[in-house]
């Protein structure tokens, strides 16, 4: 028997092209203007984006907190796909997984999020309303642009 683990799946049309899209979610000189669920700073941000290539982001919240998520990229379809694992520093046993697929739409880009394999539906819940935030500060970061 298989466990079904929680997801996420999220759709946003975002006023950028695909290749801008991209370059948000891939180069961390871009990602250190953005990243993060709220209006928090992110302090730091590596990325080597390539398949096996690893992935770190320091972000604090409002509140204070300080998160810092690493993971591998697994598939990287330059301006398309973006597939990487998501991991919380002190507990790699909760390993999950990222998908954006970007598709370009008159006027821009439909950004498909999947956040799979969440440990739990309290994870679920917590990484939706984080991703949903994330989405709205990329939405603006490239609205800006």
């Amino acid at each position: 028997m298989t466990t079904h683990l929680p997801s996420v799946t999220l759709v946003r049309r975002i006023k950028a092209p695909p290749a801008k899209v991209f370059a948000a979610l891939t180069r961390p000189e871009q990602m250190l203007q953005w990243w993060g669920p709220d209006a928090g700073p992110t302090l730091s941000a590596e990325a080597d984006v390539r398949p096996g290539g690893r992935f770190s982001i320091v972000f604090r919240l409002l509140n204070g907190d300080e998160h810092n998520p690493t993971g591998v990229y697994r598939e990287v379809i330059p301006d398309r796909k973006l597939v990487f694992t998501w991991e919380w520093r002190g507990s790699p046993e909760k390993e999950s997984l990222v998908t954006f697929e970007l598709t370009p739409i008159d006027g821009g880009t439909e950004l498909t999020l999947i956040h799979e394999q969440l440990p739990n539906e309290d994870a679920r819940r917590s990484h939706e309303v984080g991703w949903l935030g994330f989405l709205d500060k990329l939405a603006n970061y490239l609205g800006e642009q």
